[in-house]
């Protein structure tokens, strides 16, 4: 940690970090920023983010700390405050008086306001409540008046009170339907009623039909529009499938690429599926597929069931349609030994960005993802698209969050020494790993382009990741958040490094 005394900036910004904010943030004496907004943080603020006396923006809002904030008045060059959206509670400490942003709004904080925010400043105070004259505060009670353990005993009793109500709500819906089903069933002759589908011996679990409403918050993303093809249509734009549009064989199916009507490129990727569940079970099962957003995800732009055409009648094929991402998969960029370190770490990161979500953003997860270098795809800005992701859920396979770990550990192996090395095996990169301990090993194995690019401490951050993942037993396996972590910290490591050529960290191998 005494490497990275001249780390400036700390940004770790719309992940889905919980836990408390470390003790250990004062390590770095010269950070100016620090920025944890948008994750799931909780506890109290840790004195310790007083103690970095060159803090200039200080940022924890959307997150859900508690309790009291520290003095925070010896940071006297701190310029932008901003902690709103939190549950922080009593009243300000004292701040300095250097402040030119300050962001409080929607916490229950009180008391009156530092004679330091009441000259010409930006200060948002909203939805707290402070003795002020200024609109928007809650009355004093509503903040303090109430105690902790009255408080928790008043929202288990609202809790209880809205459990009856929805299970009112639900008893009167079923008997509505109940009573609506019996009136179609008398009036048959007058309405058409479709022929009943035989019930699926293996329906899907009643977990997964009630995370429909949770997805579809992701799908309110920004999107490409999906839709259900005819087989002909793909046909036409695979010219029926033929072998100039073969792209290749992923870790589920074959893959062609296919231009529809409109003109646009898709990926089509064609599944042999064996009949374990109903038509409308499966049906299900694309609709939470086609739900998943996410920017370093492949859009999932529709489908196709042929059902009807198998001599076995066992089987079915699926075809997902999915967009077109055109600049190959990381391991064709990998077999070129052209990616610099701080490019292959944005890769990685972007591709970890898209499994943590997958593990943690829905309900249920998307677990056992089957991840290689070819499922990580790169798009013509050099963004990660992963591919491939979500199948297990569409073969109703197994799924265990350990698999996706390790074979990520693998992955970044593979950014380490190249396709080349990685080709050999998993038993010759396991017993290689011990060349990372050493600076003559490193210099063996590890690319020479990843040694020239890259700091010491950068590198060694990756390669105690990448160890831990592909151990030996899945008790040692860290979880996809600290994975996702230390990937960041990296980059932020190397980018200090980039930035001060001098410093120690920048130090490479080559």
């Amino acid at each position: 940690m005494s490497s990275m005394d001249k780390l400036r900036t700390l940004s770790f910004d719309q992940n889905y970090f919980n836990g408390s904010v470390p003790e250990w943030l004062d390590s770095w004496s010269n950070l100016t920023v620090l920025s944890l907004k948008n994750n799931r943080l909780n506890g109290e603020v840790p004195s310790a983010v007083a103690r970095i006396t060159t803090l200039i923006e200080l940022v924890l809002s959307h997150n859900f700390l508690t309790g009291k904030m520290p003095d925070l008045s010896k940071l006297s060059t701190l310029q932008l405050l901003d902690l709103r959206e939190n549950s922080l509670d009593s009243t300000l400490p004292p701040l300095p008086k250097g402040l030119v942003n300050v962001f409080l709004s929607k916490n229950s904080f009180s008391g009156q306001l530092p004679n330091c925010l009441e000259d010409e400043r930006i200060v948002e105070i909203s939805g707290n409540c402070f003795s002020t004259d200024a609109r928007d505060q809650h009355s004093a009670s509503f903040c303090k008046g109430v105690s902790k353990g009255e408080r928790r005993s008043r929202m288990r009793e609202i809790a209880l009170l809205a459990g009856i109500v929805v299970v009112v709500i639900i008893i009167l819906l079923v008997g509505l339907m109940f009573f609506y089903k019996r009136h179609r069933t008398q009036h048959a002759l007058v309405r058409h009623i479709a022929p009943k589908v035989k019930q699926d011996d293996r329906p899907i679990s009643p977990d997964l039909l009630a995370s429909t409403k949770i997805l579809s918050e992701v799908e309110n993303q920004s999107s490409p529009s999906y839709r259900v093809f005819t087989l002909p249509e793909l046909k036409e734009a695979t010219k029926n499938f033929d072998q100039s549009t073969f792209l290749g064989q992923g870790s589920f199916g074959k893959v062609y690429k296919g231009r529809l009507e409109n003109g646009s490129f898709v990926a089509i990727r064609s599944l042999t599926l064996y009949r374990k569940c109903s038509i409308q079970n499966l049906k299900m099962r694309i609709d939470l597929l086609s739900k998943l957003r996410h920017p370093h995800l492949v859009a999932l732009l529709g489908h196709c069931i042929d059902d009807g055409t198998q001599d076995d009648s066992t089987v079915r094929r699926l075809y997902l349609v999915q967009q077109f991402v055109p600049n190959g998969s990381f391991r064709s960029h990998l077999s070129e030994k052209v990616l610099k370190w701080p490019e292959r770490l944005a890769v990685v990161i972007g591709a970890a960005k898209a499994i943590h979500f997958l593990h943690t953003g829905v309900i249920p997860p998307s677990l056992s993802n089957r991840l290689t270098t070819n499922s990580i795809l790169i798009d013509e800005h050099g963004i990660a698209q992963l591919s491939d992701y979500g199948m297990s859920l569409i073969a109703d396979e197994t799924e265990k969050t350990d698999d996706d770990v390790h074979n990520f550990g693998f992955i970044l192996l593979e950014s380490l020494v190249g396709p080349i090395a990685s080709s050999k095996g998993e038993a010759f990169l396991l017993n290689e790993m011990t060349s990372f301990s050493s600076q003559d090993g490193r210099r063996r194995i590890v690319e020479p382009i990843v040694l020239a690019t890259s700091s010491q401490e950068s590198l060694s951050i990756v390669i105690s990741i990448t160890n831990k993942c592909i151990s030996d037993g899945s008790s040692g396996w860290p979880s996809f958040e600290d994975v996702l972590w230390n990937l960041q910290y990296a980059a932020q490591v190397q980018a200090t490094a980039d930035a001060d050529p001098d410093s120690a960290s920048h130090q490479s191998f080559g």
